[in-house]
This record gives C-alpha cells, structure tokens and sequence, in this order.
C-alpha cells in the first residue's frame, strides 16, 4: 500500500512488479503482461485475469516472448510491457453455482440448435427428439464450430510467430 508504479521509456526504472518499461531493459526470464504489439500503440496482449508471459531472448531489434498459449512469438524491443503477472488469478475458479446467478450477470439462457426450427439452426428441424443430422456442427450461420481454424493463412504477423501454439 503507499506503493508508486513507474511508466517510462527515457530513464531508468526500478526492477518492480507494477512498473512499465521497454522490452529491452527488461531481463530474461522476467514474467510480463500487458505487451504492446506496435510501440506507443498500448498494451494488447496478456491481459487477462492471473496471466502473465516470459521474456525469453533478445536478439537484434526483437525479443521471444512466450505467451500463456505457449505460442513464442517476436515482439519488437522498443514495445512496452508491464512487470508481473495480472491479478485475480482465482478468477478461473469461480463456480457459478446455479442459473439464477448467472442471470444476475446479464447472460440469457441459450437454446440448442437441434430443438429450433430448419429456418432457425441449420441443427433444426426433424419430428421429434432427432439428432443434428450435420456430420460436423455448425453456428445458426452455417460457419463450422468446435476446433474451425479461423486465422487467415497469408496473415501479415506470421513472419513474428517463431514457434505455434501447442493445443
């Protein structure tokens, strides 16, 4: 409590969880968050709930990070990040409990695609309890789900990535 958090790309800054600075005054080993992708541009990645990512090397103009994804990827040295791991990490283990709760947080109830009418799910339709049909599901849009890889394979930040994420 009483502590100061110190954000800056001139001078020098104190080694402390909190504090915000170039990748390349950070040391190797070091748990970050909140990474800039385009220096100025502000924090975009690992940012969420008890995440942090690792600074592993420094080469040139670019240093690896490992992503809680596992995925290495180059990320410029002159792009910031903040010290430490985000908070709440307990997020994750939070139980619901029951419907009614989850209703407090403004999350509706979802129907199943296979109890909705043809015009509703490309899932609906049959007499009576009939199963998805489908050989693979689908979004009421038709899009395949479950494991669909959606990245675009030309995608301009490839060249960055060093090593895939892992599923």
């Amino acid at each position: 409590m009483g502590d100061e958090i110190v954000s800056t790309i001139d001078k020098d800054v104190e080694m402390r969880a909190g504090n915000c600075m170039p990748l390349g005054r950070i040391p190797l080993g070091t748990a970050i968050h909140n990474i800039e992708l385009q220096p100025g541009k502000g924090g975009q990645i690992v940012r969420s709930a008890g995440t942090s990512a690792q600074l592993m090397a420094k080469e040139g103009e670019f240093g690896q990070v490992r992503l809680p994804s596992n995925e290495i990827r180059k990320i410029r040295i002159d792009c910031r990040a903040t010290i430490g791991q985000v908070g709440n990490v307990e997020n994750e283990s939070i139980s619901i409990g029951k419907a009614g709760r989850s209703r407090w947080l403004g999350r509706k109830p979802q129907s199943r695609g296979v109890v909705m009418n043809p015009h509703d799910h490309p899932h609906g339709g049959g007499e009576g309890k009939s199963p998805q049909g489908n050989p693979h599901p689908v979004t009421p849009w038709g899009k395949p789900t479950k494991g669909y890889k959606t990245r675009r394979p030309k995608k301009y930040s490839n060249i960055f990535i060093v090593k895939r994420r892992t599923k």
